[in-house]
């Protein structure tokens, strides 16, 4: 079993020197439209060149695995704000994806706690559909065919049974590029990973196993025994199983992210998932990044015998037990 970490949106190696750069909607109102327009386009290309500088950085740390930020997009999905944010940049779009695939990055999206496609009101759901259309667009100036966007359940308002027939029913009325790119994880407060791996078996979607969560909101200690299930939705995808991975804050804010990992929490999740054949991508979502990624690296380097082939890529089997 190979075994792929990657990590969440901004290098915080890099980035005193190497960051996106933003624009609230408040400053762009104080700027005439013509100026504000210009200002959007100037960002845009400063944060497509952060981003080819993150993509290069990870690749010369052996990290093969990333998660795009939105932000890179400033005002992208903002229902006052309308610009074309693809074709004035389609030969930067165009060389970051040949980079990507030159080097075999799997990438993703995850967006914010606004996109909530199963939500009551419909200008929610609406907003969520333009998320979707703005990551789908992203995709198709990188050339990626296969782009994949991770999703909650969302809303349970109304209750829980209703709130999946909202999902549904919305799912159904996306076109099918957008379906195709989303998977579902299950979520530390509402939606467990039963609930979602049901709903993905029904849509044929893929499921995201978010362990964190797992542990902060389950019905039963049955991981185990959906393990299989969870890998086998993703065996028609393209894609090695993800799953998302971090550690609790502290006792008393356990569902809050911590900036490192708990370093023994994470090798007795290996020793779950190594009983699983296939290859598996772990995205790490705690605060510190890629700083956490490298931390975690050189502690299973030490600590265990792991096979390393990069820095942030091993080989888990029998013999990768802890000393």
């Amino acid at each position: 079993m190979k075994i792929r970490l990657g990590y969440v949106a901004i290098s915080l190696t890099l980035n005193d020197y190497i960051h996106y750069k933003t624009l609230s909607f408040s400053q762009y109102q104080k700027l005439e439209k013509e100026k504000a327009d210009q200002k959007l386009k100037i960002i845009i290309l400063d944060n497509l060149t952060a981003l080819e500088k993150i993509l290069q950085y990870n690749v010369k740390n052996g990290i093969y695995f990333y998660r795009l930020s939105q932000n890179m997009i400033p005002l992208a999905t903002h229902p006052d704000v309308d610009f074309d944010y693809i074709t004035p940049f389609l030969s930067k779009w165009k060389k970051i994806g040949e980079y990507i695939e030159r080097h075999q990055i799997r990438i993703d999206f995850h967006p914010d706690q606004f996109c909530v496609l199963n939500s009551h009101r419909e200008e929610v759901v609406n907003s969520s559909i333009k998320i979707l259309e703005f990551i789908y667009a992203i995709y198709q100036a990188l050339g990626i065919d296969n782009g994949k966007v991770v999703l909650h359940i969302g809303s349970s308002v109304m209750g829980k049974e209703n709130s999946i027939d909202r999902f549904k029913k919305n799912f159904f009325q996306l076109s099918l590029p957008l379906r195709q790119m989303i998977l579902l994880e299950n979520d530390d407060k509402i939606y467990t990973i039963e609930d979602t791996l049901a709903l993905c078996e029904e849509l044929h979607l893929q499921m995201v196993l978010d362990y964190h969560h797992y542990r902060c909101h389950h019905t039963e200690d049955n991981l185990a025994q959906l393990l299989p299930r969870i890998f086998a939705t993703w065996k028609k995808s393209g894609y090695p199983p993800k799953v998302h991975f971090s550690s609790p804050k502290s006792k008393h804010e356990k569902r809050a992210h911590s900036f490192f990992l708990h370093y023994k929490n994470f090798v007795q999740f290996l020793e779950i998932i190594k009983k699983y054949p296939g290859d598996v991508d772990i995205m790490l979502e705690c605060k510190g990044k890629d700083e956490a990624l490298l931390r975690l690296a050189r502690q299973l380097k030490f600590f265990t015998h792991l096979k390393f082939s990069k820095q942030a890529i091993f080989t888990l089997d029998d013999n990768g037990k802890k000393q």
